[in-house]
């Protein structure tokens, strides 16, 4: 799969490319197209628990999907998504989740787009100074073979306040978070690891493009219990040796450190893109289980093509104790399964849906309604690209 994978996305694929990716093939449940003898298309999904608000649902995480040019625009796409459908339905995973290398793609199949992610430089050529005071408490370097039983209590905990990520195992984080060459950054060092008591920092050192002789620190994962420990972490990387920059790729769009510069100059948003692309399998299995900010009722009905058993009318009560059962009342709301799977996750709201024309508001103020009982308190972001 990973040699079918380099053709489709056009990447050269050797020894180190296979044993850096393979590892996710090897845990996956494998779909395969065939036209007669050749493999035609190709999907897997990892069987994953995905961070809900108030809670985690098995998920299928979709990865290394394509499609051979001799064979698109046939139906093998949409036949491997309606297997991969049918086989999260049987193994009771209520969600799938993928990134998308074509974001127009995936909306047909049901996906929404649920997070998005930044990109941030920081200048530190010269001292960066913080307005929120950093933890005094101790920092530690520890190594990579150690990492996993120290950084994941943390890494866990942390999902509790911001959904949208994957529990990760021990082989997760030694070949991905922890691997010896970054797929993104491949000059760059093997991770280094500093650590709080109550967070983390995973970073690497690697060429500061643009200036010679300069080197640059990479933040591949940067977790924190309070603003104070993560200023601790961030002054921290500021003042490496040795260094003058800070790449922080891949972190979340209401991510303090902007905010925390006394100088917003020295930090720079490069980039702003999506990121988990979600989609409800089951959806009064995902509506009951994550917890809600405000007690209510809706009538909701939600137009899925792909998987008749979500489609209809949905009585949904929010609040401490949730459900989600068919109704014959009118609706409040009428969306389609892609935008549901979209705001599921609290990073989007539906008020903006309706404005856009995707979503039909029947019921006057029903969609601010939702937006107050899907809201979370902090953005829905995930650090894996799987």
């Amino acid at each position: 799969m990973v040699d079918f994978a380099g053709m489709v996305f056009h990447q050269r694929i050797g020894e180190s490319e296979y044993e850096r990716e393979s590892w996710r093939v090897r845990r996956a449940e494998r779909i395969g197209a065939y036209d007669g003898e050749t493999l035609a298309g190709q999907l897997a999904a990892m069987p994953a628990r995905l961070s809900v608000p108030g809670g985690f649902l098995d998920c299928s995480a979709v990865t290394f999907v394509g499609v051979l040019p001799t064979h698109r625009r046939r139906g093998v796409l949409t036949s491997m998504m309606d297997r991969m459908h049918a086989d999260a339905v049987a193994a009771g995973r209520p969600v799938a989740a993928l990134w998308a290398s074509e974001s127009v793609i995936y909306g047909r199949y049901g996906f929404g787009l649920a997070t998005r992610t930044i990109d941030m430089e920081v200048d530190t050529s010269r001292p960066l100074e913080l307005r929120t005071v950093p933890d005094p408490g101790p920092l530690r370097l520890v190594d990579a073979e150690s990492a996993p039983e120290i950084l994941d209590p943390l890494y866990t905990r942390s999902l509790a306040e911001r959904p949208g990520s994957l529990l990760r195992d021990t082989e997760w984080w030694t070949r991905d978070v922890l691997g010896s060459v970054d797929r993104e950054a491949p000059g760059a060092t093997e991770p280094r690891v500093v650590v709080h008591q109550g967070g983390y920092a995973v970073y690497r050192i690697q060429a500061n493009q643009g200036s010679e002789g300069e080197r640059a620190v990479r933040v591949g994962d940067l977790v924190a219990e309070t603003p104070r420990i993560e200023a601790a972490l961030w002054r921290y990387l500021a003042e490496i040796d040795l260094t003058s920059r800070i790449l922080a790729p891949g972190r979340p769009v209401d991510d303090l450190l902007p905010h925390m510069a006394a100088d917003p100059d020295q930090v720079t948003i490069k980039g702003d893109y999506g990121a988990l692309w979600l989609r409800l399998i089951d959806v009064p299995a995902a509506i009951r289980a994550r917890s809600w900010a405000a007690d209510d009722t809706f009538v909701l009905e939600v137009r899925d093509a792909r998987i008749p058993a979500n489609e209809g009318r949905w009585r949904v009560k929010t609040g401490p104790a949730p459900s989600c059962d068919r109704t014959a009342d009118s609706p409040d709301l009428t969306l389609p399964a892609a935008d549901l799977a979209a705001v599921y996750l609290g990073g989007n709201r539906v008020t903006t849906l309706v404005r856009v024309g995707t979503v039909a508001e029947h019921t006057p103020s029903a969609a601010a309604r939702l937006d107050a009982a899907l809201a979370v308190p902090l953005a829905p972001f995930i650090a894996d690209d799987f």
